[in-house]
């Protein structure tokens, strides 16, 4: 495991992450992923599947990618994105180009919601916590192993 962070708003926890890479180790250089991550969330609320939608195409616009772009991109992932219970957990794997999106229930049944093939939009999933640029730069520094 490279580092672990959970985000709060005001006094609510919202959910507890993780990031590991193969090795333990995060290097970004001008790519967020530039090798394999597996970037896992388990939420410690119940959140709508437009709850999490909408707060991905937000930090998108706070990351200054193309509307355009991210709509197509929105639209790729409302055909996978699930509505999620406290205790639930959403697994992205990277292999650093592409990735693919996991939903584990707190049984632990696995299902696979879908692929990323495109890079760009691997990319920009994966900068909501990993960019330099996120709105949440001291979950960003717990996650790539900086506060350790």
């Amino acid at each position: 495991m490279v580092g672990q962070a959970t985000l709060s708003w005001f006094w609510l926890d919202i959910y507890a992450s993780q990031l590991r890479t193969p090795d333990g180790h995060y290097q970004q250089d001008s790519d967020v992923t530039p090798h394999p991550v597996a970037l896992e969330i388990r939420y410690l609320r119940d959140i709508s599947r437009e709850q999490l939608l909408e707060a991905t195409q937000d930090q998108w616009h706070k990351l200054g990618y193309d509307a355009s772009r991210s709509e197509a991109w929105l639209d790729a992932l409302t055909r996978m994105m699930p509505n999620v219970k406290a205790g639930e957990r959403l697994v992205y794997v990277s292999d650093g180009v592409t990735g693919q999106m996991y939903y584990f229930t707190q049984q632990g049944k696995q299902r696979l919601l879908g692929t990323v093939a495109d890079e760009a939009m691997n990319d920009a999933f994966l900068s909501i916590w990993l960019s330099p640029k996120t709105e949440y730069p001291k979950l960003r520094n717990q996650l790539i192993g900086m506060n350790r």
